[in-house]
């Protein structure tokens, strides 16, 4: 019985010894050994550092076609914010497309219907009259909508705007 076993052991180390060596010569024989294999002429190995840097020069190229990023406007050059003073009693209309942050003074959301201003840092829409926050940016996705002084303050605007907009 201990014959039997041995030759059993002996045929089954055999048969898988085959078998693997069949599989590796069927993938050296018919696999494309240079897509199978990181790290050749087609396809080096490269360190992160490299990758970052060739990454980095990439976006500094297209960064320079843009003009140096940020908005652009129709005509490809980039909008810039422009700091605007509203006097009191004034209010600035933004039109379609313009942003608008408020920096110093107590401002209001202006609008000739009943549509709001989206405010984008805190997610909300912003009805006519109510409190448009300092610091946030406010979107007008249509014309005729702007800010205002509030009335009970004394003092006029400080923003910031990106866009075409006219103070009334």
């Amino acid at each position: 019985m201990k014959k039997r076993t041995k030759v059993a052991t002996i045929l089954a180390t055999l048969s898988a010894a085959v078998a693997i060596g069949g599989v590796g010569w069927y993938q050296s024989a018919y696999a494309d050994s240079q897509q199978s294999t990181p790290g050749y002429a087609d396809d080096p190995l490269v360190t992160k550092s490299y990758v970052e840097q060739k990454v980095a020069e990439l976006v500094k190229q297209e960064l320079a076609k843009n003009g140096g990023g940020g908005a652009t406007t129709g005509s490809g050059a980039v909008a810039k914010l422009e700091v605007v003073t509203v006097p009191f009693g004034k209010k600035i209309i933004v039109e379609d497309g313009g942003e608008l942050i408020v920096r110093s003074g107590k401002a209001v959301a202006y609008s000739t219907d009943a549509n709001g201003l989206s405010d984008m840092t805190d997610g909300l829409d912003i009805s006519p009259g109510k409190p448009v926050g300092n610091n946030h940016l406010i979107l007008f996705p249509r014309g005729g909508r702007g800010v205002e002084a509030d009335p009970k303050q004394k003092n006029g605007l400080t923003v910031l705007v990106r866009g075409s907009y006219k103070i009334q």
